[in-house]
């Protein structure tokens, strides 16, 4: 009995691992819209910067690097409701995501705009197709950023998200 409730916990933090990695969050390059009800001069349109923050009217710098759209909501609201107004409701929409890059062995290598729902395929339809030496069954996705950069081993199918590097290996023979 307890070898099987060892087992349900690993199972359970293997898979919380892989959805982790499949969720969408916020991080430089992307272009929100943030919105703050009733008050139009505290909303408007804002890139996430180099640190992974923005710049808001009256509470200044926030830092949105790695929240989920709704964590950033809560994060706003919180610092606008110290001090600032009694019940703020704030709204996020990524107006522009960060791009996603495909190198290796695509007919047109280099930066494409993302998509919601892209998936390899989508983006390797993107770069021109395959060149005759890519090894489509041996596809790399690297996610995150260079201190926390991760190789996920990928098919056509697999989904893409924003500020991906896709890389399409080069088969031998």
């Amino acid at each position: 009995m307890k070898n099987i409730i060892l087992t349900a916990i690993l199972l359970f933090a293997v898979s919380g691992g892989v959805h982790a990695q499949t969720v969408y969050t916020i991080d430089s390059g992307d272009e929100l819209r943030i919105t703050v009800f009733d008050e139009e001069s505290l909303s408007g349109d804002f890139s996430v910067g180099a640190d992974g923050s923005v710049t808001l009217p009256l509470i200044g710098t926030v830092t949105l690097r790695d929240l989920t759209p709704q964590a950033a909501q809560q994060t706003i609201a919180n610092a606008l409701a110290d001090g600032y107004l009694r019940h703020p409701v704030v709204s996020i929409d990524v107006l522009h995501f960060r791009p996603v890059y495909i190198i290796g062995e695509i007919n047109e290598p280099g930066e494409y705009g993302y998509a919601s729902g892209m998936n390899v395929l989508n983006a390797v339809a993107l770069g021109g197709g395959y060149t005759y030496r890519a090894d489509q069954d041996d596809i790399i996705i690297m996610r995150g950023r260079d201190d926390n950069r991760v190789e996920i081993q990928a098919n056509e199918q697999s989904i893409v998200l924003p500020g991906d590097i896709i890389h399409i290996t080069e088969r031998y023979f």
